[in-house]
């Protein structure tokens, strides 16, 4: 009814009672089927007011074995992208830092959050930390924005080659799932993708964090049987 829109966007829902008297299901039926559509970015419940059919935002499709930024996953997507930084600064290292970076901690390195909009909504948040060594002052004297990669590869003469990464889902107490909720009454689903990426001397250069809104994000890949 949302696809052929008998439902325009926009529309409020009729009643939880009088749907699941349509279409002949339980309520906690249909709570879940409206759950899942929640999720999937096409309804909005605002409790103590009502459901609403909203625009969803295209998925964001990404192969695995390919090295993409997150802006470029964006931008391939059609959208239009923005970010908005948290903070940009130098600070000890910690011992994961160190043990990711190769390199010893309490040492400086520069660390720079921001979080990232697809068409004005925020759909990522970013945590980069990179050896002082490596970068030196240039966050400091020039204005940083868009890609981190571009940026790296124009100013420290670095060229991101390829990186190690790992998918985890984070705790819904982490406080950076939290700056991605849009609805705060609804659980957007979160992923975490942290990465460390190496030059083409395979040196440690860049450790990431990523947090992706999984409605959003899919990201796939391909195996083969040997």
């Amino acid at each position: 009814m949302i696809d052929i829109r008998l439902w325009k966007i926009g529309q409020k829902l009729p009643s939880e009672y009088e749907l699941a008297k349509y279409f002949n299901v339980s309520r906690e039926t249909l709570r879940a089927a409206i759950k899942l559509l929640e999720q999937e970015g096409k309804l909005l419940v605002k409790h103590g007011i009502g459901t609403f059919v909203i625009k969803p935002l295209p998925m964001i499709p990404s192969r695995l074995e390919f090295l993409q930024s997150i802006g470029t996953m964006i931008k391939l997507a059609g959208l239009t992208e923005d970010d908005n930084k948290e903070m940009i600064g130098e600070m000890a290292c910690t011992t994961e830092w160190a043990s990711a970076l190769n390199i010893a901690e309490g040492s400086k390195v520069v660390k720079v959050e921001r979080i990232r909009y697809a068409d004005g909504e925020p759909v990522a948040y970013s945590i980069n930390i990179m050896p002082k060594d490596l970068v030196g002052d240039i966050f400091e004297r020039l204005d940083f924005s868009g890609s981190l990669f571009g940026f790296l590869e124009v100013h420290c003469k670095i060229q991101i080659a390829r990186a190690d990464t790992e998918l985890l889902v984070p705790l819904k107490q982490d406080k950076y799932v939290g700056r991605l909720q849009v609805d705060k009454e609804a659980e957007t689903p979160v992923i975490l993708m942290k990465q460390l990426h190496y030059d083409e001397q395979n040196k440690e250069v860049l450790y990431s964090f990523d947090y992706l809104r999984n409605d959003i994000f899919n990201f796939w890949i391909r195996r083969e049987r040997k």
